[in-house]
């Protein structure tokens, strides 16, 4: 069954891989010299460009340094990954592809095709927005802020579902929070046999953590003030009590 509920306030296709981007731990890079995967080695400066540090025996490395102009083609993907388990937790997958140039200690990658894609489809995002954009104030904290959420304030996320149109829920064996960012709250609404997800946009932007916890106020309360989901009351009553 579909979710009704409106996707409103997301960011931009831009703005969604710079994030990625910035709070990924790890990524595989595909080159002329194989697949090699990377954990804590990489970094991002102002304009996308990503820096990669890698071991002096990695075959990446040297086929960069004895590479022609020592600019082999390679393929760079990041998984966004959901911080609270909930099913299928690669929330959107980004691809690079582009050129690496050895700088000093590490290499230097120059995209020249950059791909997102989330559960809607894959889009390809214009090289000079993903330049210019920034990647989301929230996304260095969002993991420890919904794990924060999912773990000590689960009340709270049972009472969001208040602002989730019925026809939503209906079915609902579980909700978890999925994503946040400046715009919103997306939670996870899990089925027996399937799930969707639904966002619950803020009234303004939120630029800080500060900010969100306003936000977050503000959310609670139109939930309080709103009548509780018949579906999510059925599945508590028949649940495990």
């Amino acid at each position: 069954m579909g979710d009704t509920q409106s996707w409103t306030a997301a960011p931009a296709a831009a703005e969604r891989a710079r994030s990625v981007l910035a709070a990924a731990w790890s990524c595989a890079v595909t080159a002329e010299g194989g697949r090699e995967e990377f954990v804590g080695a990489h970094s991002v400066d102002d304009d996308g460009r990503v820096l990669l540090q890698v071991p002096e025996d990695s075959a990446l490395l040297a086929a960069a340094i004895c590479a022609p102009r020592g600019e082999p083609s390679a393929v760079l993907e990041f998984a966004d990954v959901a911080p609270v388990p909930v099913r299928n937790r690669i929330r959107a997958r980004l691809w690079l592809a582009g050129w690496f140039v050895p700088e000093d200690d590490h290499l230097a990658f120059r995209a020249t095709r950059v791909v997102l894609r989330p559960p809607s489809g894959a889009a390809v995002v214009d090289l000079d927005e993903f330049a210019a954009a920034e990647p989301d104030p929230l996304a260095l904290a969002e993991a420890q802020l919904l794990t924060h959420l999912a773990d000590c304030h689960s009340d709270a996320v049972e009472r969001l579902t208040r602002l989730v149109e019925p026809d939503s829920l209906h079915g609902a064996v579980r909700v978890q929070p999925l994503a946040v960012d400046r715009h919103g709250l997306t939670l996870r609404i899990e089925r027996t046999r399937a799930h969707g997800d639904v966002r619950l946009p803020f009234h303004t932007p939120a630029d800080t953590v500060a900010d969100l916890t306003e936000r977050m106020h503000v959310l609670l309360t139109q939930a309080s003030a709103a009548s509780c989901p018949r579906p999510l009351q059925r599945q508590r009553t028949d649940g495990d009590g």
